[in-house]
């Protein structure tokens, strides 16, 4: 009977970190998702800008006060938010004088649509905010420290005197805050005007262009939407997760196996591979050695574009 509630308690707890971890992947999978599903553009670069905006909150909670002024707790929280709106700016300089180049209206006859020069142009930039990263920010680890990253809430004893679950409090917060993020962006996409004209944009550039819309403008928009969710992800991961400039490559295939898992295209699906893969990284740990962990992840990634290539949540569709 020991031995059962001890291996109930490690599956709940296995449970509740994936929970916790898949919510803040699948915040970093839509930002992803948006980019493609609007712009047909596979960003290399997106990890790093996770990471610029990691920092942007970091130096938001640090240098400009904002811990000191609303308190380590509160402060961690607000400074993930606000690398929100500097990033999107960030992202609409990085669409206007780059990215624009190689995608959108102009680059619609070239062969391949313009993916081979958009694929070195977003790894060009991934290389650059990297290494700009380690110039500006040095290689030393930092967070942003708070009580709330070294502190759990004890949910239960759900069987008499056993079986609790401990919730890392940075985590939870952060779980609640992806959900609220996601959920305005979702009814964002689906329920505003502005929304729906990013999806015509989506949907059939040249149709969109004769019904009034402006693509490139769309484009540019979906653009600076993607970076900032993922930086708003970035900074919530600063709370919790030591960084330092090359933090990007641990979490762009993350992100990208979400976004192809829940379906290219779908932000409901990319949120929702980004929760499977947190799912699968803890639950694997109860059979498998921590090493292991990403092993389950593409384990499970190869099952699902097996049986389903379109992903969980993606349609098939023929193009013109």
């Amino acid at each position: 009977m020991n031995d059962f509630l001890i291996n109930l308690e490690n599956v709940l707890q296995a449970l509740s970190a994936g929970l916790l971890l898949g919510g803040i992947y699948g915040l970093m999978c839509v930002g992803l998702g948006i980019i493609f599903g609007v712009m047909r553009v596979i960003n290399f670069g997106q990890g790093d800008l996770m990471m610029v905006g990691m920092y942007c909150a970091f130096y938001l909670f640090t240098t400009l006060g904002i811990g000191n002024f609303l308190g380590a707790e509160v402060g961690a929280i607000v400074a993930a938010l606000l690398t929100g709106p500097i990033m999107y700016v960030f992202g609409l300089l990085l669409h206007r004088f780059l990215v624009s180049r190689v995608t959108g209206v102009r680059v619609a006859g070239l062969e391949g649509e313009g993916h081979y020069a958009q694929l070195i142009l977003t790894l060009g930039m991934a290389l650059i905010l990297a290494n700009g990263g380690l110039l500006l920010f040095g290689s030393t680890p930092v967070s942003i420290k708070s009580s709330l990253s070294s502190s759990a809430w004890e949910v239960g004893p759900f069987v008499g005197e056993f079986v609790s679950i401990f919730v890392n409090k940075a985590r939870g917060i952060a779980l609640v805050v992806s959900l609220a993020v996601a959920a305005a962006l979702y009814f964002f996409i689906t329920r505003s005007r502005l929304g729906k004209s990013l999806r015509a944009a989506a949907d059939n550039p040249e149709a969109a262009i004769y019904m009034g819309i402006d693509v490139d403008k769309a484009h540019r928009m979906a653009f600076g939407i993607g970076t900032a969710v993922t930086a708003v992800a970035g900074g919530l991961v600063a709370s919790y997760y030591p960084f330092q400039p090359y933090v990007g490559l641990e979490f762009v295939i993350v992100m990208y196996a979400g976004v192809v898992l829940g379906g290219l295209g779908s932000i409901i699906g990319a949120f929702w591979g980004g929760m499977i893969i947190g799912l699968v990284q803890q639950l694997a740990t109860l059979v498998l050695p921590t090493q292991l962990q990403n092993t389950a992840v593409f384990v499970v990634f190869l099952l699902v574009v097996f049986l389903r290539p379109q992903g969980l949540f993606g349609v098939n569709v023929t193009r013109a």
